[in-house]
């Protein structure tokens, strides 16, 4: 049996709840580098292209941060970035914004690791060429953490 993943696997939109409306459009638009799509007083859509919501952020008055990884719920969201050169982009960003950064390297991509002011994970992350992926004696792909 081999694995199979298909050519048009794409990632798909993600909603969050944010306690700050205004902060975190700006976290995303200027850390993170999405564009403002649509604004009501409790909702802010973002996008890549400038058509389509990518992150839909909503807000919770009252809403409590919790620390990082303190509760069940959402790890991280993640972010697929065309090629590893508009990663380095992004990590050069990163740094001259002071966000604290972890980084994985996953054989088959390469991955930053933030959070946003609400705590909420993302994975910004750089797929390698497929015919770089290794697959096992199964034809599995092999990844690393």
């Amino acid at each position: 049996m081999t694995a199979h993943i298909h050519d048009n696997t794409k990632i798909g939109q993600v909603s969050l709840k944010v306690s700050n409306l205004e902060r975190s459009i700006q976290f995303y638009t200027e850390v993170i580098g999405l564009q403002l799509l649509r604004q009501t007083a409790d909702t802010a859509e973002l996008t890549v292209d400038g058509k389509h919501a990518l992150l839909i952020l909503n807000y919770i008055e009252n809403a409590v941060i919790l620390p990082r990884q303190s509760a069940a719920g959402l790890y991280h969201f993640a972010i697929l970035l065309p090629d590893r050169i508009a990663l380095g982009l992004s990590l050069r960003n990163l740094l001259a914004h002071e966000i604290e950064i972890g980084q994985g390297d996953h054989d088959v991509s390469e991955a930053l690791y933030i959070h946003d002011p609400d705590n909420n994970g993302i994975e910004i992350y750089a797929d390698r060429p497929r015919n770089q992926w290794k697959k096992d004696a199964n034809g599995f792909y092999m990844m690393g953490t």
